[in-house]
């Protein structure tokens, strides 16, 4: 086998990861340096996925060519949590030219033929052996090919370049490849394990990793824009992606879909399409935080911020009984909020004007006794408020975006043009559904697990609804310029881990790295998102084992359900990236809890 320049670069990922593997095992506890950099400045899951994207960047691509190169890479490299081409995603942007922050909502909807009235009768508790129906359209490609279409400079040939060589020339593995999932489905079994060239049922770390069918459906993206390179850069990515929703991929995806059983149809494909939205957005401390506004549970960050913009948290001392004390009777109230207004938008209006407004956030900190905790879901009630127009105007941009849009694994990265891009894909669980659609090599998400089966609940399923997803990509303003992308994986606890090290560094003052290293907390005082939704543990909270002792004891004192992990025990794969307005320079912090990797130029 030829040693292809990722080829090469991966067996250094590998070696890179097992020294960050080594320094964090040891009694001195893991480190890793910010980088910093006055052209481009990348963070991400995987080494690969941070070299591939300093690649594309070094070729003259910018942040958004990157971003879709990195995904793409990352959805091998970190397979279990983002398949290449059957992932959802949330992404969050800075536009340099635009001026603007966008969000791209990739979350894929339900099938038409996704009724509650079916799912009670014929599969009332998402059944572990029929994983195609937990699945939702995959909206990884479309966002690819709207945010290259529409931002980038490089064809979509390019860009996937770096996946398209692992995929065919292999990749060597930081982790094994294995599932009961994928020897579930003959379809699974074949696109991932049959071609091993041991005949083994699980791909081993160290091993030369490659994936034949996702690199076909890759070469026929790439084949019909180069069939449509005379109409432009932009109609032929567009071209491409018609041919995953609208051709050939898509009819096999939906004549597998039926022949076992499942619920999706060619339109469900063939109709469905991203939203490029106006994110939502509150000042905090004087700098406009931003999440995605629909089918996601970003806004809960906002949520949060919005109540403890109220204390001076810096007086309580970083991590004290007290601190922590505060953010977790404030995280409760957020998350309550979150399980009572969060959904998809097109179903169910958000009320932003009131939930971001400081009168109901005055309101909400009523609820917070500084003496003991309170382990219950107090949503706030959103009817006794006016809609207050101080809500989001400190935020908002002024124009439509809708003119500039032509038709769990995290990165960042920024660009020498002060683009910047924050994107998280998923398939919500290892291997999503497991299912392989036909011979496609698109491994189903399951992100339908968040629905409920309860029509009383925001999350109902229904026909073409998006779920709440778990995803967020965050972006930070400050005085109309870009400041920090950020974002982390973890399911529910996303939120958690962006709010701290957001006040980490705005209101501690801790420069990206430290403010990743940090001692994290972790609750999981609220309903989980994840089918059955269920509420097990009110007032328990993980503390890492470096929070001192007397904190833990003097939070059970108050009533907390406290339980103390590994020093590096919450949380793993936190990226930000930083842009210091003065220097106008990069700093890059990556988290030592996995083999993340920052880079700068």
């Amino acid at each position: 086998m030829r040693l292809t320049t990722f080829y090469r670069m991966s067996l250094v990922a590998v070696v890179l990861a097992l020294l960050f593997a080594l320094v964090a095992g040891t009694s001195q506890g893991a480190m890793k340096t910010m980088v910093v950099g006055s052209k481009w400045a990348v963070s991400a899951r995987t080494p690969e996925t941070s070299l591939a994207m300093a690649e594309i960047l070094n070729q003259g691509g910018n942040a958004f060519d990157a971003a879709v190169a990195g995904q793409a890479v990352l959805g091998i490299t970190n397979i279990g949590s983002n398949t290449i081409l059957g992932a959802d995603c949330q992404i969050m942007i800075w536009n340099a030219k635009l001026q603007k922050a966008i969000a791209i909502n990739g979350s894929g909807w339900a099938p038409e033929l996704a009724t509650l009235e079916w799912f009670k009768e014929n599969a009332p508790d998402f059944p572990y052996d029929e994983r195609h129906l937990r699945g939702t359209v995959p909206g990884t490609v479309d966002a690819w090919c709207t945010m290259l279409a529409n931002w980038g400079t490089m064809t979509l040939e390019q860009v996937l370049a770096p996946a398209l060589d692992m995929l065919e020339n292999g990749v060597a593995l930081r982790a094994s490849i294995s599932s009961e999932k994928l020897v579930m489905y003959p379809t699974t079994y074949e696109s991932l394990l049959a071609h091993h060239p041991e005949g083994k049922e699980v791909w081993s770390v160290g091993e030369i990793f490659t994936w034949p069918q996702a690199a076909a459906t890759l070469r026929k993206l790439i084949e019909t824009e180069r069939a449509h390179a005379h109409l432009g850069r932009e109609a032929a990515i567009m071209a491409a992606r018609d041919r995953f929703y609208k051709g050939d991929i898509a009819r096999e995806m939906a004549e597998f879909s039926e022949s076992v059983g499942g619920l999706f149809r060619y339109n469900d494909f063939a109709e469905f399409s991203v939203e490029v939205v106006e994110p939502v957005c509150i000042d905090y401390r004087g700098y406009q935080v931003w999440a995605s506004p629909t089918a996601s549970q970003g806004a809960t960050v906002l949520f949060w911020l919005n109540l403890l913009r109220g204390y001076d948290l810096k007086s309580l001392g970083h991590n004290s009984v007290e601190y922590i004390h505060l953010m977790h009777e404030t995280l409760k109230l957020a998350y309550a909020d979150r399980e009572a207004y969060l959904s998809d938008w097109n179903f169910d209006p958000i009320p932003y004007d009131v939930l971001l407004s400081e009168e109901y956030a005055a309101e909400r900190r009523k609820l917070v006794d500084m003496t003991k905790a309170i382990n219950e879901m107090r949503p706030g009630n959103v009817a006794y408020f006016k809609p207050a127009a101080s809500a989001t105007n400190a935020c908002s941009c002024s124009d439509d975006i809708s003119e500039y849009y032509m038709g769990t694994s995290y990165l960042s990265v920024a660009d020498s043009e002060g683009n910047m891009v924050s994107f998280k894909p998923s398939t919500h669980t290892s291997f999503g559904t497991g299912v392989a659609m036909g011979t496609t090599g698109v491994i189903f998400n399951c992100r339908g697990c968040p629905f409920s089966f309860d029509e009383n609940k925001i999350t109902v399923i229904e026909p073409r609804k998006r779920p709440r997803s778990t995803l967020i990509a965050t972006l930070v303003t400050k005085d109309g310029k870009p400041f920090m992308v950020l974002g982390s994986p973890g399911g529910d606890d996303q939120p958690q881990r962006e709010v701290q090290t957001i006040v980490n560094i705005i209101d501690f003052g801790m420069n990206p790295q430290d403010a990743i290293e940090a001692p994290r907390f972790s609750s999981v005082s609220f309903p989980s998102s994840t089918f059955p939704h269920e509420y097990r543990t009110p007032g328990r909270i993980t503390l890492e084992g470096r929070i001192p002792a007397e904190v833990a004891e003097g939070l059970k004192a108050l009533g907390h359900d406290v339980r103390v992990t590994g020093d590096w025990g919450v949380g793993s794969a936190l990226g930000v990236i930083m842009l210091d307005p003065v220097k106008n320079v990069y700093f890059a912090g990556a988290d030592p809890r996995s083999s993340n990797l920052a880079l700068a130029k």
